[in-house]
């Protein structure tokens, strides 16, 4: 199912709302959003007015200072506030991968790389998310292309909301469809050249289920990296999103 929110120049915006959690609940609709940059984003545009028009007041920016800074970051306004989280301390190119290496192991390794080096960034980033599910205002989260960074915060925020793994997965592989947008933007920005790496802005279920599996492996849990490794109170966390983020139960 295509989840894309329909921008001119931004291919990867997606609501998260209406995924089922295990307990037959779903995540509401219209609070809690993932994104590719939006520093493609111009005051005075359609996709301004379509972006202010969804109500945001968090704005999280996981790309590193010098991606802001070179590539631009979304425009300030004073509907809402921006958070610049590099939870990636190692950088890597893409790009210029080798064309034969797996997408699917490669990525996950990069992915325990980040669950271990931003340990700051990303609990900042959950205590975001949990503020805004308290005050019942919109968030919106962001790397450059909306698939590493982005999905592997996806990923914690929904196994901690209750969506079940599967799904997770399943939302994570949705930027292949917005994989052929995200290579024309990059042939635009590099003079029409190809990028080495055939696995360049694919979204392989195997890279998220990987990543998953080595978490689980190394900390028991989801919620016990969120304990042992982040320093939060997985618990409460859980609490917050299931009463804030959640849909109520059906009553009969």
């Amino acid at each position: 199912m295509d989840r894309h929110i329909p921008f001119d120049g931004l291919h990867n915006f997606r609501d998260l709302g209406g995924y089922p959690t295990a307990d037959g609940r779903r995540i509401r609709p219209g609070r809690l959003y993932r994104a590719d940059s939006l520093g493609k984003l111009r005051e005075g545009t359609r996709d301004w007015d379509r972006f202010l028009s969804l109500g945001i007041r968090t704005v999280v920016d996981l790309r590193h200072p010098w991606e802001a800074e070179g590539r631009g970051r979304v425009p300030s306004h004073p509907s809402f506030t921006y958070h610049n989280l590099s939870i990636e301390h190692r950088p890597y190119d893409q790009a210029a991968l080798a064309p034969d290496i797996d997408p699917g192991p490669y990525l996950a390794e990069r992915y325990m790389e980040v669950a271990e080096d931003g340990v700051t960034e990303i609990r900042r980033a959950l205590e975001l998310v949990a503020r805004s599910a308290e005050s019942d205002t919109p968030l919106v989260f962001h790397c450059a292309s909306g698939k590493d960074r982005t999905g592997q915060l996806a990923a914690l925020i929904l196994t901690l909301a209750g969506v079940p793994e599967p799904t997770v997965v399943e939302d994570f592989t949705l930027t292949e469809l917005a994989a052929p947008a995200l290579l024309a933007d990059w042939k635009a920005r590099n003079e029409g050249r190809e990028p080495t790496w055939l696995g360049f802005g694919r979204a392989p279920a195997s890279a998220m289920r990987l990543f998953l599996s080595a978490l689980n492996a190394r900390y028991g849990s989801t919620e016990e990296y969120v304990t042992r490794a982040l320093g939060l109170n997985a618990n409460t966390l859980r609490e917050t999103l299931h009463t804030t983020l959640l849909e109520p139960r059906p009553t009969a």
